[in-house]
């Protein structure tokens, strides 16, 4: 952290400006970050650097100003911004109530990212990259990132939090090609600590991975179109939560009216056999101690046992809906926080992966994702799998390739009639509103009755 980011400053230029509001907060980053792209086996992109920001909110007779710079010396300025657009605004803003705190957050990370090489980050690189390069694999793509750094929130009600962060992730991309046409494989690994996460990861059988389920694919038979009993695979499982239900919950959806959920609060909308978490506090990718309203996280149950129990909220959204705020108002320094799943999950049942299959005369297995569309204010989804595989009488038969799944959210958790003991959680980046946040995803097998399958375009 620098000498110059110290809280007395911070303390003054809010003491400058809560005497004219009705509330106000400052929130400075400092961070390390590391971007390097690596296109079959060269390197074609390294980005390393610093950043430093800051941004000044202020609500005033129920209106937001905010203001940011990446200059220190101007926070008394910016002050002065964030204070003269609220003065000039009007709404009707509220925030909900929330404990004072004042906390220092310390880092987790057994390696630190700012400790390790460039050398060392293409290293682990090629050595993914190099595990990657089957017979029939023509191209690959591997991108490695990684952050460090500090953030400090402090505001007019007396919360004092500071924050050292940490966050990596390796992604690999392998295409196979033949005359059958290309197929992709994807692998990725991360977390929010050190660079110890890289370390523990099988490298080679990440690469391996990735490409096998692209030479596979070249192979494998168009898909059949109909009503078939399904399994999602944990990637896939956390995909949908995320997009279908994740999104849905979320509060400033709700009030928009843009989700299905709006007015379900206490009401079944899935099987018994559904348990949906949130939790920022956990140890996995999506990761955070406080929000950025300096809210304590903590697992957040969404559903359970099927019924909905609870949103994803800020203050502000939570202040209209008369809860308390989840600690889910997420934003990079620069921009306004705005309501952001963390980890989500779909909490495992007892089953294993076996028992899930044996009673499917005829279905299909669903693998990981090649994205999809989600309507959350109709309640329609639908997403590409990356691989599947047909099941008939309990065994796993021919890869299939190009499938589709779509269907009505609340249908398929009505639907899912047994959980796997399995759990998973993947590693993503959530784009909302121009912005980009850091999340989790997953849970175990999961097996619906019956789901809409066909082949995608």
């Amino acid at each position: 952290m620098r000498e110059d980011l110290d809280l007395d400053l911070l303390e003054k230029t809010l003491r400058s400006v809560e005497k004219h509001v009705d509330y106000a907060d400052i929130r400075i980053n400092e961070s390390e970050n590391t971007v390097i792209v690596m296109k079959d086996g060269k390197i074609q992109e390294i980005r390393s650097g610093s950043d430093l920001g800051a941004c000044i909110r202020v609500l005033k007779h129920g209106a937001w100003g905010f203001s940011y710079t990446t200059q220190l010396d101007r926070l008394d300025h910016v002050a002065e911004s964030a204070l003269k657009l609220a003065s000039v605004l009007s709404s009707d803003v509220e925030m909900a109530p929330t404990e004072i705190r004042t906390d220092k957050v310390t880092s987790n990370a057994r390696i630190k990212l700012s400790d390790v090489s460039l050398e060392d980050k293409k290293m682990v690189m090629s050595e993914v990259e190099k595990a990657a390069n089957l017979d029939q694999v023509v191209s690959t793509t591997v991108n490695y990132v990684d952050a460090e750094g500090t953030s400090i929130f402090i505001n007019s009600e007396g919360s004092s939090v500071t924050m050292e962060e940490n966050r990596v992730a390796l992604f690999l991309n392998a295409v196979a090609a033949s005359e059958k046409g290309i197929q992709f494989g994807h692998k990725s690994t991360g977390g929010a600590r050190g660079f110890e996460v890289i370390e523990k990861e099988d490298l080679e059988l990440m690469g391996r991975t990735a490409a096998s389920k692209a030479v596979r694919l070249l192979d494998a038979n168009p898909p059949p179109s109909g009503r078939y009993p399904i399994i999602m695979d944990p990637e896939l499982t956390g995909v949908f939560i995320h997009e279908a239900l994740g999104h849905a919950s979320e509060a400033d959806l709700i009030l928009q009216n843009d989700s299905i959920l709006k007015g379900k609060m206490g009401t079944q909308i899935g099987s018994s056999l559904i348990n949906i978490i949130d939790d920022a506090s956990m140890d996995a990718f999506g990761y955070y101690a406080y929000d950025a309203e300096g809210v304590k996280t903590s697992p957040n149950v969404l559903v359970k046992e099927g019924k909905l129990v609870s949103l994803l909220s800020s203050r502000e959204t939570a202040a209209k809906l008369n809860i308390q705020s989840s600690g889910n108002a997420r934003s990079g320094v620069g921009d306004q926080p705005i309501v952001r799943m963390s980890n989500t999950y779909l909490k495992p049942g007892k089953m294993s992966f076996e028992e899930l299959i044996e009673d499917i005369n005829n279905g299909i297995y669903l693998k990981g994702s090649r994205g999809g569309q989600v309507d959350t204010g109709k309640g329609v989804f639908q997403f590409n799998a990356a691989e599947s595989f047909q099941i008939q009488d309990g065994e796993l038969k021919d890869p299939l390739r190009d499938v589709s799944l779509s269907g009505n959210i609340l249908e398929i958790l009505q639907k899912v009639d047994a959980v796997g003991s399995d759990f998973h959680l993947g590693v993503g980046f959530c784009g909302k509103a121009g912005q980009t946040a850091p999340v989790g995803d997953g849970g175990p097998h999961t097996r619906v009755s019956e789901a809409t399958v066909g082949g995608a375009d």
